[in-house]
């Protein structure tokens, strides 16, 4: 899979609710009413995640779960990060 542009990368972010660059990686903090629902949502980004065979880093800390997608295969961001990120919001409209 091919790296994106920056510009790319910009134009997609308009278009992706709450994530945003941060070097290499697109991230996005997400927040639940307490811990039980935040694993619900890690699980079933972990079941995403493992179909698409692209994992994101995910740090947990009590209701907050910050998610960093990059495809380390490419050295950067690609359409698979993105296509992981839109599904991911919409596992976060279901929670």
């Amino acid at each position: 899979m091919s790296l994106l542009t920056p510009e790319a990368v910009e134009e997609k972010l308009k278009h992706l609710t709450d994530w945003k660059r941060d070097g290499k990686e697109i991230v996005r903090e997400f927040s639940f009413k307490d811990f039980v629902q935040a694993l619900q949502f890690v699980n079933a980004v972990g079941e995403k995640a493992e179909a698409a065979n692209h994992h994101p880093d995910i740090d947990i800390r009590y209701n907050k779960v910050k998610l960093a997608l990059v495809s380390h295969d490419a050295g950067g961001l690609t359409e698979r990060d993105f296509k992981l990120a839109k599904a991911v919001n919409e596992i976060s409209t279901k929670n």
